[in-house]
């Protein structure tokens, strides 16, 4: 049965003249009659009976209707939703480390707290996960610190961003060469996006540096940091704000090397870009290059 005829159903239940209920709705009789006769045979029940131009309920249209009312509102009013209310739905979303943990959480809270009926499942995954995830339709969005080429994939540049070494031992060179640097190198693991640019940029040097321990997350890198005087690190300017503020770290420049690098909204070449994939992705962007 279809939500049409039992749209006509219930009308004729309120006014059994089918003329009426025509001239109402903008429809031909026959049109109704058929549609009621289409329903009446998918039950293999009379709801009807035929008195002259009029369909009277009978005994079990009565019953069809007491037992399925209250469904059809529901069923007809869940039709409405999208169209009062664009913005009500889900979105899979996932961010690198960095972007995750400094950059997005009041950008998220801000979205949620303006757009009631929308539902952000929120991810932290490195760069390289971030990037399969949406080749297979499990994101609609990711945010990634990482510059890869993929046809499949939308890539638009959200922010610059700048990678720097830091050490906290204070008596540490303000400036140097990589190559002079005689500390334990604490990096992210493999596949992560800050890991990523910084082998990438040392190129030929990276295999000099002593790579002492690989972790998952910035603050345990940090931890180390802050205790041990004889680790260093690459990591993002904006992880480490506080602690370069407080003077807990200490920022070494490298000679000759840059970490320049830019921060990315992706999403796959096929999504959907409905009006609430459009409004979260220009959330986003304008959020982050306010708070730049």
């Amino acid at each position: 049965m279809t939500l049409k005829e039992l749209n006509f159903f219930y009308k004729l239940c309120d006014n059994p003249n089918v003329s009426q209920i025509a001239n109402e709705i903008n429809i031909s009789q026959s049109a109704i009659s058929l549609a009621i006769k289409s329903l009446e045979g998918k039950l293999g029940e009379s709801l009807f009976d035929r008195v002259g131009k009029k369909l009277i309920l009978n005994e079990r249209g009565k019953y069809f209707k007491e037992l399925t009312y209250e469904h059809f509102i529901a069923i007809s009013d869940s039709k409405n939703i999208f169209k009062k209310n664009k913005l009500a739905g889900k979105l899979n979303i996932a961010a690198s480390k960095t972007i995750a943990n400094y950059m997005m959480p009041n950008i998220y809270y801000t979205f949620l707290s303006k757009y009631k009926d929308v539902k952000l499942d929120i991810n932290s995954l490195n760069s390289s996960i971030i990037v399969e995830q949406i080749l297979n339709g499990k994101l609609d969005i990711g945010l990634i610190e990482t510059s890869f080429d993929n046809t499949n994939i939308v890539k638009e540049k959200l922010i610059d961003d700048e990678l720097i070494v830091v050490t906290s031992d204070k008596n540490a060179p303000k400036e140097c060469f990589i190559d002079t640097i005689d500390k334990k190198w604490i990096l992210r693991e493999s596949g992560s996006g800050t890991r990523d640019i910084f082998i990438n940029k040392l190129g030929d040097l990276a295999k000099d540096i002593n790579i002492f321990m690989e972790l998952y997350e910035f603050d345990e890198i940090k931890k180390i940091l802050i205790k041990n005087k004889d680790t260093i690190t690459a990591i993002s300017k904006v992880a480490v704000e506080e602690e370069l503020k407080t003077k807990q770290l200490f920022q070494i420049k490298l000679k000759n090397i840059d970490f320049k690098r830019e921060f990315h909204l992706i999403y796959n070449k096929n999504k959907n870009k409905n009006k609430l994939f459009l409004t979260f992705k220009d959330f986003i962007e304008s959020q982050l290059i306010k708070n730049q």
